[in-house]
């Protein structure tokens, strides 16, 4: 029974050191790739950070992929992103959150390359959709601007937010099956 025991410690600490990586990597994109896409909204920047976190919930599911999201959202919000304080945890909590747990229930039922397509355009559209809301909420606090100058940008929100989830999602499906070899091991 001991050994059973200090089997499952081993797996899970070796777990828990891989999704570290996977935090870290993800601090390093965004620390390092980061640009507006969208004129009309300079201040939402692309960032690949998603790709490494989208990851780590495909292959180990729902749940840790939501505390990748918190782990990450947090320490990055208190270095490189610092600027943006608690409004930026925030919304990279909502955001990655939307879009890792739509698209990890789905390829956590559905583990086939059409699953993992699905799965991954849910979490896209989810991520855009709550954004909307997200913005016209934490956006005015945040910027100080009237939330009316916050709807006339909702058609930019929108698409900042798709093409984001987008490429990521993208990048995470043709990755995803090499990488989690290694991650299962």
């Amino acid at each position: 029974m001991s050994d059973i025991n200090t089997m499952t410690r081993q797996k899970q600490t070796v777990k828990l050191a891989k999704m570290g990586m996977l935090v870290a990597i993800s601090i390093v994109l965004v620390a390092f790739i980061h640009f507006p896409i969208i004129p009309a909204v300079p201040f939402m920047e692309y960032d690949p950070a998603d790709i490494p976190i989208l990851i780590g919930a495909f292959a180990f599911g729902p749940a840790a992929g939501l505390a990748l999201t918190a782990v990450t959202a947090v320490i990055q919000g208190v270095t490189v992103s610092a600027g943006s304080g608690i409004y930026g945890i925030i919304m990279h909590l909502v955001a990655t959150g939307a879009l890792v747990a739509t698209a990890s229930i789905i390829y956590s039922r559905h583990k086939t390359r059409k699953g993992a397509i699905i799965a991954v355009i849910a979490g896209t559209l989810a991520m855009a959709a709550v954004m909307v809301p997200c913005n016209l909420i934490v956006t005015p606090i945040f910027m100080g601007a009237p939330r009316s100058a916050v709807v006339a940008l909702i058609p930019a929100i929108i698409a900042f937010n798709l093409v984001k989830a987008g490429i990521n999602s993208a990048v995470t499906f043709l990755l995803y099956k090499k990488i989690s070899g290694f991650l299962h091991k």
